[in-house]
């Protein structure tokens, strides 16, 4: 592979020797449920092939030495005296990827690293969580930690949620380590479900305007247990108050029903409903969406029933030879207006996109990721497909794009 080829080269010119191992993960499509992993819900996300590569050799110093061909940034600490850096700094995934694994009694000595990535940075596309897999896996290859997939994901999870403080949920870390297409369970224990879906390609549209994980969800789950306390301090039946709980994650999402919220909603603040109607309407189109990837038999009411679309073009498409990349692309649609108007986590730029590739025949547009900038995704039928839809937003309103195929997950080469 040339890439591994170029990354071996370079490490080379920067350390004097070959690595011992090249690793790589994928970056992610945040596909379906987004915004729903930090409350327990399962999420479907894809691994694809925009990849972060990463070349290890153990080394005789004490510092470890670290190079981003990307950022053009190096970083260098002590092994045995490590600590995060103030500021956003790149170098931080990778010490607290360490501080997590010597939590949990694994041995590692000084290393040099060279990291080299496909994964555009802050776009919605999971690039942080690629580094830290990666980088626990390069770990995991160069000191024999005997990891697994799951382990690894745990990791990395738990080194930015717990140890940077960023209000993540798994979706990214899951999603890089295993990569295909997945559904993940948020709760514990934390299993995957690989769905075998592979019909169709999906294209990335980078909207060039960044954003951060870490200004957004923290908003967002303040707003939602702002609601659940008003909801909280009502007379409910037994039966519904038992489903919920004050904080974000409490709540037994996937058995409340928005009809049976209905009468106390109407008396909590208007943002509140919003995002709690945002959270029950996004998973159960997700559920939907999932029945269609797993083949199972859909019939008209299972779509009327949770996504606005007319009737007549309902029949159409479920008549059809592509119904379910058509039901996907509508579920998506459905998705991304969840996003824009309960959730407030989409731009007119964004919305803009997803107008442009769906009108230049994509099935379905979504954004990916935390929102509010970064990346706009769309499932199309081929490649010409896919370069015309790709063509169409680059031509409007974006500043860069790509047709990706869907990929495995962290890999050794």
């Amino acid at each position: 592979m040339e890439k591994v080829v170029k990354v071996i080269r370079r490490f080379k010119e920067l350390y004097g020797v070959e690595p011992n191992n090249v690793v790589s993960a994928p970056g992610r499509l945040d596909f379906l449920n987004t915004h729903q992993d930090y409350k327990g819900l399962p999420v479907v996300a894809i691994g694809i092939n925009l990849r972060t590569y990463i070349a290890i050799r153990k080394s005789s110093s004490e510092m470890c030495k670290v190079y981003s061909e990307n950022m053009n940034l190096k970083d260098e600490f002590n092994i045995d005296n490590i600590g995060l850096v103030a500021g956003k700094w790149f170098g931080n995934y990778l010490r607290a990827a360490i501080i997590a694994l010597k939590k949990h009694g694994y041995d590692i000595s000084s290393f040099n690293i060279y990291i080299d990535s496909d994964v555009p940075i802050a776009s919605g596309l999971g690039s942080s969580a690629a580094l830290t897999v990666a980088f626990i896996k390069a770990l995991d290859m160069e000191f024999n930690l005997k990891l697994s997939k799951k382990e690894i994901a745990e990791l990395a999870y738990e080194a930015e949620n717990q140890i940077m403080g960023i209000p993540c949920g798994r979706l990214d870390q899951y999603a890089s380590a295993f990569g295909g297409v997945i559904l993940i369970n948020t709760r514990p224990p934390y299993d995957v479900e690989e769905l075998g879906f592979d019909k169709g390609l999906f294209i990335v549209v980078d909207s060039g305007i960044r954003h951060s994980t870490a200004d957004i969800h923290p908003n967002r789950q303040r707003e939602i247990d702002e609601g659940l306390k008003q909801l909280m301090s009502m007379e409910l039946p037994t039966s519904i108050k038992s489903k919920l709980g004050y904080r974000f994650w409490e709540p037994k999402w996937d058995e409340i029903s928005e009809e049976e919220l209905k009468p106390y909603l109407r008396n909590i603040d208007r943002v509140s409903l919003n995002r709690i109607l945002f959270t029950l309407r996004m998973h159960r189109s997700t559920m939907l969406a999932i029945k269609i990837m797993k083949g199972l038999k859909i019939n008209s009411s299972d779509i009327n029933n949770v996504i606005e679309i007319d009737i007549k073009k309902v029949e159409d498409i479920l008549s059809s030879n592509d119904w379910d990349l058509k039901l996907l692309g509508n579920i998506m649609l459905y998705q991304h207006k969840l996003l824009s108007e309960l959730y407030d986590v989409s731009l007119p730029e964004l919305d803009r996109i997803v107008d442009e590739v769906t009108n230049a025949g994509a099935y379905g547009a979504k954004l990916s990721g935390a929102g509010l900038g970064g990346a706009v995704i769309g499932l199309v039928k081929d490649f010409e497909t896919g370069r015309k839809a790709l063509n169409r937003a680059l031509n409007c309103c974006a500043s860069s794009g790509y047709i990706v195929k869907i990929d495995s997950g962290v890999t050794t080469h």
